[in-house]
């Protein structure tokens, strides 16, 4: 499985980003997410998508604004977006992508393997 990040970049305060990653490789069954890490802090999860799209947002500063969606391209390869809205300072880090294995009823159960290159975002006050 590999995966590729892309969307990021600088936005104002209360602005909006959309992040995307390519996934190749058999993702069919598995859950895709959104962790972050930002500066002198652990990374943190965002969302993810089970293979049946039951979604999980992590952090509850995040709901409502931060949507996850999961989608099949026609070569076979699927993709998993992140759109963010109302962002703030706090939202500043590195995002990656994830992939593995995990119940199509929740995908935040268990710790991703497949890693993304992370993508920058930065949010100006």
């Amino acid at each position: 499985v590999q995966l590729q990040a892309s969307g990021g970049g600088v936005v104002q305060a209360g602005g909006s980003l959309r992040l995307s990653c390519t996934a190749s490789g058999y993702t069919s069954s598995y859950g895709l997410g959104w962790f972050r890490q930002a500066r002198g802090k652990n990374r943190e999860g965002v969302a993810c998508v089970s293979s049946r799209g039951v979604t999980t947002t992590y952090v509850d500063s995040m709901k409502g604004r931060f949507t996850i969606a999961r989608r099949k391209r026609d070569n076979g390869e699927e993709s998993v977006e992140l759109q963010m809205n109302n962002l703030r300072p706090e939202d500043t880090a590195v995002y990656y992508c994830a992939a593995d294995k995990a119940p199509y009823y929740n995908c935040g159960l268990y710790p991703y393997h497949y890693w993304g290159q992370g993508t920058l975002v930065t949010v100006s006050s």
